[in-house]
């Protein structure tokens, strides 16, 4: 394999990159990586505590993906033994734990969503189950002399927790050194991680430098910013979008995030090349809002393709900026003569998980009968003959429902 001049790999590894610790040592290893035609081992690890995948995850799957197309070796670590401890980071209070079931069926989605980034193919795909379990209470002690509790209580979120007199749990403890431990099993060159991960990618190294390896670079990007504009993206906040959703919704989500986010998200979530993001920074400043249209036409592009981005654009333009009802809307029907709660149409419906759901889009106006929003949760329609009435609930969910 023949590999691109270092220059150009750095400035598509850079992309993005708040942080690389240390650079002149990923210089080294891409001058030693393109001289013997041997491409460097970089790795990601993910503990599979949720299911669901959204451009958050993205940003890093998407710097994986570049080392791929570089012609780097990528290692996909799903942490089944790690999410059996739980990542403390940023956390305020010790994690939940995970019972294998549960760990097994999230990692099942999370490969099939992240297969919609990398390349299935040419992605190595490990548990580290298989080098963690087997170590014995004695590889645990070893391997927990390795690090001071002084060096521990430096972590932000520990020392947080520490001086707000939160509980710390001993096995917390032991999170950052089974992610060090597997950088040493895997002899990885360079990981990958979020801002918030800079601890427990550096004991990675000191473990390796311990271990007589040559130590990894820490490679950090940052965290992307939720719909809201203020909270990272998570779908805890609710200011997320998924990289399995619907095309009509990743449309519109993309449109609410804040203008100010806008190149921020062409830098991070999307396929636009490099050279092309100066010309995007001033189209931001002159036209935010076509360019907003144009990112989230992007990015539902590359999840859906062409024909379901072109029909979510036409699908925002025709119900938001129109204000009409979709083509494409089911239609509910109800006895002539009888008298039906609001709830109980939506419940039909199937557009919310649950009636408290119902209840608390009603409360916040969030659903329309004809265009007009109703905040009633004890509202009800009488369906005489010929009745017919158009229901908006949220944003982007619509049906006719109608007298049978």
């Amino acid at each position: 394999m023949s590999f691109k001049p270092v220059d150009e790999q750095l400035k598509i590894i850079k992309r993005g990159t708040v942080e690389i610790v240390p650079e002149d040592e990923l210089v080294e290893k891409l001058k030693r990586s393109k001289k013997e035609n041997k491409p460097l081992r970089i790795k990601l690890g993910c503990d599979p505590t949720r299911p669901d995948l959204h451009l958050g995850h993205s940003v890093i799957l998407r710097k994986m993906r570049q080392f791929q197309n570089l012609g780097h070796k990528i290692i996909l670590i799903i942490g089944d033994f790690t999410a059996l401890i739980g990542d403390p980071t940023g956390q305020n209070k010790t994690r939940p734990s995970l019972s294998p079931e549960d760990i097994k069926e999230n990692a099942k989605t999370y490969l099939d969503q992240a297969g919609k980034i990398l390349d299935r193919e040419k992605t190595e795909i490990v548990y580290n189950s298989d080098w963690l379990g087997p170590v014995t209470f004695e590889g645990v002690i070893k391997l927990s002399s390795k690090l001071t509790v002084a060096r521990m209580i430096e972590r932000d979120d520990f020392s947080k927790r520490f001086e707000a007199n939160e509980p710390i749990s001993l096995h917390e403890f032991l999170y950052p050194l089974a992610q060090g431990q597997d950088s040493v099993h895997l002899k990885s060159d360079v990981e990958l991680g979020g801002t918030d991960q800079k601890f427990n990618l550096l004991v990675g190294r000191d473990l390796q430098k311990d271990d007589g390896q040559d130590p990894q670079v820490c490679l950090m990007m940052p965290l992307l910013v939720g719909t809201d504009g203020s909270k990272k993206m998570s779908k805890s906040y609710d200011n997320y979008i998924g990289i399995s959703e619907e095309a009509n919704d990743m449309y519109g989500k993309a449109l609410s995030i804040p203008d100010d986010l806008i190149y921020s998200y062409f830098e991070l979530v999307t396929d636009i090349p490099t050279d092309e993001l100066k010309n995007i920074k001033e189209q931001v400043e002159k036209d935010p809002r076509n360019t907003k249209h144009y990112l989230a036409y992007t990015i539902t592009r590359m999840y859906h393709g062409e024909g379901k981005a072109k029909k979510a654009k036409e699908h925002f333009e025709k119900t938001v900026i129109n204000k009409e009802i979709p083509d494409d809307a089911p239609t509910f029907e109800f006895d002539e003569g009888s008298t039906v709660r609001l709830l109980d149409v939506i419940s039909e419906t199937g557009f919310t998980q649950s009636n408290g759901e119902t209840k608390r889009l009603i409360k916040q106006g969030g659903v329309s009968v004809d265009d007009e929003k109703v905040k009633d949760i004890n509202h009800e329609i009488t369906f005489s003959s010929g009745s017919e009435f158009e229901l908006k609930v949220g944003k982007r969910k619509y049906a006719r429902i109608k007298s049978a």
